[in-house]
């Protein structure tokens, strides 16, 4: 079965799902669009074998074709810290940081630009299902500040740290930056309680969440610096704002 075989597989599966008889576009973009956004609307529902079984040969073909960093490959800048500018959905480490909502559940917009969304999507369907047994279990929405951690699916990583950073309305008040500070803190807990050894973090709270750029940096590097010990700590940035930030920021 080739990729697109798959791709179509995929999609056609979740059409049906919904009972719609929707052609499947014949243009490849259209086609990875479709199969995205179907990913990012479906609810935490159980889905059969075969449909999973296609889903994880697919992503992770997509992912070798894409190209995967690894974090051997990368140069600290300073003692187990490293900064790489990069897709966090492409690198082979311990874990990567997603900055989630409240629910825990990923960015159910279609193809939204988010790191939820990205992360949900390269996973595949089945980290939505993790996350919501582990809200079930919870009974409650994800307070900001904590952490909880899945396996990572068909992403390069072996597991994914899910935090939620504080909501920005206006500027950043001392709770904010104390439970920025605390999203870190418990990522890096969790990690060492798992045994993980490399964690990468995404900019937390920034973008959507608002959060000062600068500002989410200076308690980034503060507090992993504080508290890393001997995990190996990658600071991924998307933008190039971002890297002149945390590159003037480390030594």
């Amino acid at each position: 079965m080739t990729q697109t075989d798959r791709r179509i597989f995929l999609i056609k599966y979740l059409l049906a799902e919904n009972g719609s008889d929707m052609p499947v576009p014949t243009e490849e973009y259209s086609q990875r669009r479709l199969l995205r956004s179907l990913v990012n609307v479906r609810p935490p529902l159980p889905i059969g074998e075969d449909y999973l079984a296609a889903e994880d040969e697919y992503l992770r073909t997509e992912a070798a074709a894409g190209g995967i960093t690894d974090i051997k490959d990368l140069t600290p800048v300073e003692s187990g810290i490293y900064l790489w500018q990069g897709d966090i959905t492409t690198l082979r480490c311990g874990a990567i940081v997603n900055a989630a909502n409240s629910a825990l559940l990923g960015c159910f917009f279609p193809c939204h630009g988010c790191i939820d969304n990205a992360i949900h999507t390269y996973a595949g369907v089945r980290l939505r299902l993790a996350c919501a047994e582990l809200m079930r279990r919870q009974g409650h929405d994800e307070p900001a500040g904590r952490a909880k951690i899945t396996p990572a699916y068909n992403l390069p990583c072996d597991y994914v740290l899910h935090t939620v950073g504080p909501v920005i309305r206006g500027e950043a008040t001392e709770t904010d930056i104390e439970l920025l500070a605390s999203c870190y803190r418990s990522c890096l807990k969790l990690a060492r309680e798992n045994g993980i050894k490399s964690v990468a973090f995404c900019c937390i709270s920034t973008g959507e969440f608002h959060f000062p750029n600068r500002l989410a940096a200076e308690i980034a590097v503060k507090t992993v610096r504080q508290c890393k010990g001997d995990t190996e700590v990658i600071f991924n940035v998307f933008k190039d704002e971002d890297r002149e930030i945390y590159r003037r920021l480390l030594r």
